[in-house]
């Protein structure tokens, strides 16, 4: 009876350093059907969605929409050519280059401008007074209102892309800057002012991370408007890029070429949108109520 006694400590001694591994193990696998389970998921529709793009096709036999087959050709000679041999053939890296010149020269600009300024709007009452009116009568306007003055400001070229893709971004990361400051507890403001944080310092250590999350979601959404706004800011007489490639298809009465420009433009902007979602995640790691 006393070894039965003695020994039962020892065996429980024993399992207890096995139990945070068995734990952590668990969690891992746990993590990994997760991570499948989103992956099947995420895919399935699409393929579900091509598979009735497919039929539909075949049943209705019409000839104004193209099957994924035919599509799937155009995008091969899109990519690698030696099927139509034509000016598009082969051409999808130029295009893609022009126009992440484009989207991407209009975002960068909207957060350099957009950031700052939606910092200080939130913070200083005074400027808010003064630009929220103007700001509130501005930001309805559609960015396609806007095309004639682009180009009569710009001309035809890139300039007038650049400047509606920096309008369609602009906005949503100005108000979501405002709304993250606007957001932020006003003892946190009063308890760096009794350690001595004023003037730029208090933007830098207290107004800029306190607003960051709320920040980074203006951007993310800039960025998908961004990618929306490349096919109308490369109406404006660009030879080159993917919203050119989906005007030509359509004068061309090329159904094929549009749907090609546009899945290379949901595939781009899908692929740059998973890696603002990760530098989020690395930089709002600190942050409890950011989730990837």
């Amino acid at each position: 009876m006393s070894e039965h006694v003695t020994a039962l400590p020892e065996a429980t001694r024993d399992a207890a350093p096995e139990a945070p591994a068995v734990i952590a193990a668990a969690r891992r696998r746990r993590d990994t059907l997760d991570k499948i389970k989103a992956i099947v998921l995420g895919a399935g529709f699409p393929l579900l969605f091509v598979v009735f793009w497919h039929f539909a096709v075949a049943y209705t036999k019409t000839k104004l929409i193209p099957s994924p087959h035919d599509v799937g050709v155009m995008m091969w000679d899109f990519t690698f050519g030696g099927i139509y041999d034509d000016a598009f053939s082969a051409t999808i890296l130029t295009h893609i280059w022009m126009s992440v010149t484009r989207v991407y020269g209009g975002f960068f600009l909207a957060a350099v401008i957009g950031i700052p300024l939606g910092l200080m709007i939130g913070r200083m009452k005074m400027l808010r007074q003064l630009l929220d009116p103007t700001i509130s009568l501005l930001r309805p306007i559609p960015v396609t209102a806007w095309l004639p003055l682009s180009m009569i400001f710009f001309g035809l070229g890139p300039k007038a892309a650049v400047f509606l893709v920096f309008l369609g971004a602009f906005y949503p990361i100005l108000l979501n800057t405002i709304f993250g400051v606007r957001s932020v507890d006003a003892r946190l403001f009063e308890a760096a002012s009794m350690l001595g944080c004023t003037g730029s310092a208090m933007f830098r250590e207290v107004v800029f991370p306190a607003a960051l999350p709320s920040i980074f979601n203006g951007l993310r959404v800039a960025h998908g408007f961004a990618w929306i706004l490349i096919v109308v800011g490369e109406m404006t007489g660009v030879p080159t890029g993917l919203g050119s490639v989906i005007m030509d298809g359509r004068t061309l009465s090329r159904t094929d070429l549009v749907i090609t420009g546009m899945i290379v433009i949901g595939v781009m902007g899908f692929i740059t949108d998973r890696i603002i979602v990760m530098i989020s995640n690395r930089v709002l790691s600190w942050s409890p109520q950011h989730h990837g």
